[in-house]
């Protein structure tokens, strides 16, 4: 039997190649600083408190029926709540999404605007956007980006790709970067999406915008989350968010997500998800609405995770830094949100002692599993070429005592390349 031409074609999650790599040989003994999956152990960092004791107690009182396919109205009113008072915006429950996390969200978001052929634009590396643009058949228009600007995309580089879009895909804080937009480069890719959606004709397609911004309560230090709507109250009607408990929350097994935006897409996305059966579990839904309402421990939660977070980010790309400053061929930059750093390790062309050539950063990537016992991601799983040596480095399933430990089996690892 022959599958279809999608599943034929449809690549695999690279992240999800290299994690399972990396627990075969775990399972063999070795001790492997897993810093590959965007995700959180939840031994070093458990959901709050009262969220599983909420979760629990709902289960006990057997909220265990379909919930309704937008997500229970209690769950809405409480997401509406928190982002008015977290993000200052203004959205009310029937604009609001409920579902399993944000993976739901995003397809939905694509199947609701996109259709086949339909140019979509977003920056490389990104999360993900090539794979649904495959799914869909879209035209995936992948901008590169460059580190001098922290690897988020500038209207400069974006500006020659908008034309005849669809959607722009646009995520800050930014996966697999943990760097995020500063103001005024967010403005002035709104006031292109203005700009743009002024050319188009009655009847044709606007140019939309899915702004992720599921790490936008983890951010750090002088660092500011901003958003299209706030910054250009005019986008209101072309911009649907991505948003969720998943990473503020630590509560990615959870699967609480939402997603809001104009009322109409909302409604076209609830009924694309419900066909999926996307929805987040109803007994979860009833703990979050709870917890949501609750902002004393809501804070006291983000707080604490946030500081940790930072610690261990802060610690890895110090220990970068320490590395670049005694002449290794690496680089970092500096975190400002999300629980990833971005770092550079420039050794293609160098040989293993075992005598194999480092073609790219795949083999960079396998040759630190083998020698120092740490597993990042290298952006090409993220859209970028095989020879752009930069890594996305996850925290969240790493105390900061295991990262410390890392940082002289790093050191020692390149001190072998020749």
């Amino acid at each position: 039997m022959t599958s279809s031409l999608l599943a034929q074609n449809l690549r695999g999650s690279e992240i999800i190649k290299i994690a399972g790599e990396i627990n075969e040989l775990k399972r063999q003994g070795q001790n492997i600083a897993n810093l590959t999956i965007g995700d959180f152990d939840s031994d070093i960092y458990p959901i709050p408190a009262q969220l599983k004791a909420g979760i629990i107690d709902a289960y006990n009182k057997n909220q265990t029926n379909y919930p309704p396919a937008d997500g229970m109205l209690s769950l809405r009113e409480s997401v509406s709540a928190f982002l008015k008072e977290r993000c200052g915006l203004d959205y009310k429950a029937n604009q609001i999404l409920i579902s399993g996390g944000s993976r739901p969200l995003i397809y939905s978001i694509y199947l609701a605007l996109v259709d086949p052929g339909d140019k979509v634009v977003f920056p490389a590396p990104s999360w993900n956007n090539n794979h649904y643009c495959d799914l869909l058949k879209a035209r995936g228009v992948m901008v590169d980006t460059q580190p001098e600007n922290n690897f988020m995309p500038t209207a400069d580089e974006l500006r020659p790709h908008l034309k005849g879009a669809t959607l722009l895909a646009l995520c800050s804080p930014l996966n697999p970067t943990g760097t995020m937009f500063l103001k005024q480069n967010l403005e002035e890719i709104c006031d292109l999406v203005i700009a743009e959606n002024k050319t188009r004709k009655a009847g044709e397609k606007p140019l939309y915008i899915l702004y992720d911004q599921i790490y936008s309560q983890l951010t750090f230090g002088s660092y500011k989350h901003y958003d299209p709507v706030t910054l250009r109250p005019e986008l209101k009607d072309m911009v649907v968010f991505v948003d969720g408990g998943s990473k503020c929350f630590a509560a990615t097994g959870v699967r609480v997500g939402w997603g809001f935006g104009p009322a109409d897409i909302i409604n076209n996305m609830k009924a694309i998800v419900g066909h999926m059966g996307a929805w987040s579990p109803k007994a979860e839904q009833v703990a979050m609405a709870s917890f949501l309402k609750d902002g004393a421990s809501v804070t006291t939660y983000l707080d604490s995770l946030k500081e940790r977070i930072q610690a261990s980010l802060q610690t890895l790309y110090k220990g970068f830094v320490q590395l670049k400053a005694e002449g290794f061929k690496v680089d970092a930059i500096e975190p400002m949100g999300a629980i990833y750093l971005t770092v550079k390790i420039d050794y293609t062309g160098k040989t293993t002692p075992d005598g194999d050539l480092i073609k790219n950063s795949a083999d960079v990537n396998f040759f630190l599993i083998k020698e120092a016992g740490c597993a990042l991601v290298p952006f090409s799983a993220f859209g970028t070429d095989e020879s752009l040596n930069w890594f996305r480095a996850s925290v969240g399933a790493s105390t900061l005592e295991d990262i410390e430990a890392m940082l002289p089996r790093i050191k020692a690892a390149l001190e072998k390349l020749k």
